[in-house]
Parts: structure tokens; C-alpha cells; sequence
């Protein structure tokens, strides 16, 4: 029986739980058994399970893993493995599916705008009790949709605006409220909030751990303003992991910034929170690719831009990457630098790389790209008809270690 199943992309998430006595596979073995022409996502759970372990022992407050992340079920399984209870949820459809699998988890509504009906639901199908939002029409929403107060339990979190930095990905440009309007929002949530926090997010691979310092900074001046009692703090996720040609400071340096941050605020009562997304599952999964045509340095694969690897097209992330040849004949020639072609006929699919493979590499030949964990599957699309990948369950270890993400041996 063949280890892999079939995922479209369009497909709903489901369910699905592995036999806990298999003996997982490694890659290669894979590759050689089944030599798939279908891309093939390889999730490690045990990498993530240490990255999860990891986080969770080194950050002095909750750990909320942001789903939208990877919602894959094997990839959550092995979040809660790690440790983590609590998930940052950003649709109704992510709240329903992580309490389905696990009854006992602390689900944070983290979205600023919502449906009402996704409010509805989560509040009163799925026991969600901490809602984010950045104005006032939003929190008005919420209180009017809940029918809730302090004495229901209900947690309300003020959403903060930060300038822009210098993360690979910005996120000041959305979502957010003013210092000013922030103040007023914290004064006009205590009165209904059994937990009131105010959060922020310095943007998704952030590299600079002071970073947080300044955002840290600037929402104990907002808390002072608002003269009013604050539960939580919560900062974000952001916290980056290697790629080639990035190699961040340990997990250690940013833990460090925002508990010694932190402290200076002098908040008695006052708890942190952290939204992990990228840090906790970026090494815990691959997908192999096959090389459709080569022609000169370009390759031409059967994934791109439209699929797994959107973060290689205009992004420009830079990935590691191995060719797996499973009849082991001999290549010839040093490593090259090789730009990726995806499978679908429009020209933006393309991925300038480098990326750095045997020079003899060739039509037929299998290619593992790693560091996908974070948003690649689940960035994948059906366009072209180019909507079928298939997933396995693999024993290897993450294919480039960030220093901190993992549990020493």
C-alpha cells in the first residue's frame, strides 16, 4: 500500500490520523519506492515537536501557535505534542477545526475584523472567550454579538500599530490601531473585559530582536496612558528562521530583549502571550519536487509560485535545496546555481533562486526543498489544474537547523 495520499489544494482540511506505531519513512526511500510525478509534501513531526518544545521553555508566558501558519492536522498534532495549548485563530473555519481535534486547547480569536457569525460561532459553539480588535465599530461588534461581560469570562485584546520596520514581511500597512486611538479603545473594552491585553506583530521573519524592545516600549507607554489594568501583553510572532543565505540570532537573543523589556514596564499581574508561527514549523516540513526539463540553468518543476513555493517567487526567499537521484548514478560537475520554473503557464511562475544543485542534474531527477513548513502547503492554489499534491509522514530531520528551534538530543 502506498504511503502517500492525495490533497488538492481546493480540498477542505480533514481529519486524518497516522498509525502512532508506524515506522515513518525517510525521503529518499520514498522517492525510491513510489518516484512520484506529483509533488510530494514530507512533514517531519518530530522536528516540529522540538521546535514547539523549545519555544514553549524558552518564552516566559503562553504560547499561542498561529494556525494559519500550517493548519495541516498532522502539523497540529505535533504542535500539541510540543506543548503548546493555546492557538491564535483567524477564521471560523481554523477555530472549528482546532477544537475538533483537540477539546482542551485555548483558542484566541486573533483577527481584528471578523463576521459576525464567525464571532457567533466561536463564542457559543467553541468556548472562544478572547477576541482582538482595532477600533471601535469592531469592539461594539463583538460586545453586541457575544451579549458578554466581565462576568462571562470574555477576554478583549486591543490590536496595536507599529511603524514600519525592517521584517521580511511588513504587517503595519492592515491592521492596527494609533497609540492615541488605542489608549481610548483600552479605556472603553475594561469595563466588559474579564482579561484585557493589548498585542502587536513586528512583522513575519523579523531578524533584529530589538525590534521587540520598541514595540515593547511603546505599548507600556499606551498601557500608562490608558490608566486602566491590563492582563496581557501579547507580542506577536515574527521570531525568524535560518534560509541559506539568512542566519538569524539564536531563539535565546529575542527571548532575552522582551523579558528584560518586559520587566522594565513593571506591570504586576500583567501576563505575556506570543503568536510563533514561521519559528515553530518552517524545518518541519519539504516538498520534493521532479524536474520536468532542464534548459541550460533554468529547471523546470512540477510546483512553483502558484503552489508550495510562492515565498520563492517575488519574495525572493531562497530555500535549501538537494537533488535525489534514487538509482544513484554518478553527477558530474561541481554544484550550479539554478533558477526554478513552475508548471503552469503563466511567466511570473518562475523563482530566480539561487538555488545551488549538482551541475549534471536532469530531466527525471528529484529535487527536496526544504524550510516550507510555513506557509506552503497551504498557500497552494488550484490554478491551471495543477491542484494535486500528495503528503507523507517522514523520519528526517529538519534539512537547516535554526539555532534554539530545536531540543538538544
Amino acid at each position: 500500500m502506498s504511503l502517500l495520499r492525495a490533497r488538492a489544494a481546493v480540498s477542505p482540511l480533514r481529519r486524518v490520523f497516522a498509525d502512532a506505531n508506524a515506522v515513518l519513512p525517510a525521503v529518499d526511500d520514498l522517492i525510491a519506492v513510489e518516484r512520484p510525478e506529483d509533488p510530494v509534501h514530507c512533514v517531519r513531526p518530530a522536528a516540529i515537536a522540538a521546535a514547539a518544545s523549545a519555544f514553549v521553555a524558552s518564552f516566559p508566558g503562553d504560547v499561542l501557535y498561529a494556525v494559519k501558519c500550517n493548519p495541516e492536522p498532522t502539523v497540529l498534532r505535533a504542535i500539541y505534542e510540543g506543548g503548546v495549548r493555546h492557538f491564535d485563530c483567524a477564521s471560523a473555519g481554523e477555530v472549528a477545526l482546532v477544537r475538533t481535534m483537540f477539546s482542551d486547547a485555548e483558542i484566541h480569536f486573533m483577527h481584528p475584523v471578523k463576521a459576525r457569525g464567525a464571532i457567533r460561532d466561536a463564542w457559543t459553539r467553541h468556548g472562544v472567550q478572547d477576541f482582538v480588535f482595532d477600533s471601535a465599530d469592531e469592539l461594539a461588534k463583538i460586545l453586541d454579538v457575544t451579549g458578554a461581560t466581565a462576568a462571562d469570562g470574555l477576554g478583549l485584546v486591543v490590536r496595536l500599530a507599529l511603524p514600519k520596520g525592517t521584517a521580511a514581511y511588513d504587517l503595519s500597512g492592515k491592521f492596527g490601531a494609533a497609540p492615541d486611538e488605542a489608549v481610548a479603545l483600552l479605556r472603553a473594552a475594561r469595563p466588559h473585559a474579564a482579561r484585557l491585553g493589548l498585542s502587536f506583530h513586528v512583522g513575519s521573519q523579523c531578524l533584529d530582536p530589538l525590534a521587540w524592545r520598541a514595540a515593547i516600549e511603546l505599548a507600556g507607554a499606551v498601557i500608562r496612558a490608558a490608566g486602566v489594568a491590563v492582563e496581557v501583553l501579547d507580542v506577536g510572532g515574527g521570531f525568524p528562521v535560518a534560509y541559506p543565505d539568512i542566519d538569524p540570532p539564536p531563539l535565546g537573543a529575542f527571548m532575552a530583549e522582551i523579558e528584560a523589556s518586559f520587566e522594565r514596564l513593571a506591570l504586576p499581574g500583567t501576563r505575556l502571550w506570543a503568536e510563533p508561527g514561521r519559528a515553530l514549523v518552517a524545518g518541519g516540513a519539504s516538498v520534493v519536487v521532479q524536474v520536468q526539463l532542464r534548459r541550460g540553468n533554468a529547471l523546470y518543476v512540477n510546483d512553483g509560485v502558484y503552489g508550495s513555493l510562492s515565498d520563492a517567487g517575488a519574495p525572493g526567499f531562497n530555500f535549501p535545496v538537494r537533488m535525489i537521484r534514487p538509482e544513484g548514478a554518478a553527477t558530474s560537475g561541481s554544484d550550479t546555481a539554478f533558477e526554478f520554473f513552475g508548471p503552469t503557464c503563466d511567466s511570473v511562475d518562475r523563482m530566480r533562486g539561487p538555488f545551488l544543485l549538482p551541475d549534471g542534474i536532469a530531466e527525471g531527477d528529484w529535487i527536496e526543498i526544504g524550510q516550507l513548513g510555513a506557509y506552503g502547503a497551504c498557500l497552494r492554489t488550484a490554478f491551471n489544474g495543477f491542484d494535486r499534491a500528495r503528503m507523507v509522514e517522514v523520519r528526517d530531520g529538519a534539512m537547516l537547523e535554526t539555532a534554539g528551534y530545536a531540543l538538544a538530543a
